[in-house]
């Protein structure tokens, strides 16, 4: 098993979502021998915004430049480690009801019209298919599912849309009403991943 964990917090030495996403890697490493992991923190791996070049580069008159091949590096090299996984496991805070800026520039990314997706007669059509992904969301105070959640209906919603449609939660929301039935609850959900 190839597992691609994605961890997006700006707290880098006490965050609950890579804390989590940390555990849920060991774990499924104990339950599947010889597995491999790729990390990728996407608020340290000086993940771009899309600017002017890259956009040129995603949507090219003609055939891509040299310069525009250039802009694209990061991008492929994000789009071939989602090949090679097998499962995904995605650390992300809540911040502000949303996911984190560098979270969602690594989505815009990875996101590549007939790369991992392309476009049929009846819409979008995912093309990263017979992936699993673990979504590790925390909060604060917004419940996770709820109206108010903008971040984790987005990453389910966006995952979809690349054709990952095996999604879990492992959720620690609302840690500041109380945190010890949360984490209580989040490790007997880890502790039952298969």
């Amino acid at each position: 098993m190839k597992i691609l964990n994605i961890n997006s917090s700006s707290n880098k030495s006490g965050s609950t979502s890579t804390n989590f996403a940390d555990k849920v890697v060991a774990h499924l490493l104990k339950e599947n021998e010889g597995s491999t992991v790729v990390k990728r923190h996407t608020t340290y791996s000086n993940i771009p915004f899309i600017d002017e070049s890259i956009l040129g580069a995603l949507f090219p008159q003609g055939e891509r430049t040299e310069a525009q091949k250039k802009a694209l590096q990061l991008s492929d090299e994000l789009v071939d480690e989602l090949f090679e996984a097998d499962v995904l496991v995605i650390g992300a805070p809540i911040y502000n009801f949303s996911v984190p800026a560098s979270l969602k520039a690594y989505f815009d990314l990875i996101a590549r019209a007939g790369l991992t997706f392309k476009y049929g007669e009846a819409g979008p059509i995912g093309l990263l298919e017979n992936k699993k992904a673990y979504i590790v969301m925390s909060s604060g105070g917004t419940e996770i599912g709820s109206e108010a959640d903008f971040a984790g209906n987005y990453i389910k919603h966006f995952l979809g849309f690349l054709g990952i449609t095996n999604v879990e939660f492992v959720k620690l929301d609302q840690l500041m009403f109380g945190s010890e039935p949360k984490i209580e609850a989040a490790n007997k959900k880890i502790a039952e991943i298969v």
